[in-house]
């Protein structure tokens, strides 16, 4: 799985990133590719963080690796949003972009990708391997819970089913993976 991320997206959306871009734009950047590469070390998916440099970037797209992350600065004149888009274009593996811009994520799905909100990434980020393991822990010890009274009940549910589409079951699926 490859992750797309709109970077000065998601540090505006996230407080503990807004703090560090407050002092200046390259402490923002700093603490968020930290904080990816922590996430990124307990994951292990590719990770890509796309920022503008439309307004006073390079003539040229700008291409750097730092702790695993492929970093990409977008040249003068072109939107990290443009760039996005034509990775989604170009994908030839399975993508989720992280985003709370419409636009992309409206692309995206048009495409077949899946996109989460940065507010939602920020807070999967902020997870510890710890509390990841202990809520599927108890989301185990629940499910079989709910298997042995299922299976004492013996009875039917009755009702319509409430199917999600292709699409929303395999957008969730994708999600599921982060």
């Amino acid at each position: 799985m490859h992750i797309i991320i709109d970077g000065y997206n998601l540090i505006r959306q996230s407080d503990a990133l807004r703090r560090y871009e407050k002092f200046s734009l390259e402490a923002g950047r700093n603490a968020l590719i930290r904080s990816v590469s922590l996430y990124k070390k307990q994951r292990g998916h590719k990770v890509t963080i796309v920022f503008d440099g439309w307004q006073s970037g390079p003539v040229e797209e700008e291409r750097d690796k730092l702790s695993g992350i492929d970093i990409i600065y977008s040249r003068k004149g072109e939107k990290a949003d443009e760039v996005i888009k034509r990775m989604v274009k170009e994908r030839a593996e399975e993508i989720i972009v992280v985003t709370s811009d419409r636009d992309i994520a409206d692309f995206v799905s048009r495409r077949g990708g899946t996109t989460i909100s940065s507010q939602e990434f920020d807070e999967l980020m902020g997870r510890t391997k710890t509390a990841v393991s202990e809520h599927a822990r108890h989301t185990e010890e629940r499910c079989d819970k709910e298997e042995d009274d299922e299976t004492r009940a013996g009875a039917k549910k009755k009702g319509p089913s409430r199917r999600l589409s292709r699409k929303r079951k395999s957008a969730m699926e994708r999600i599921r993976k982060l």
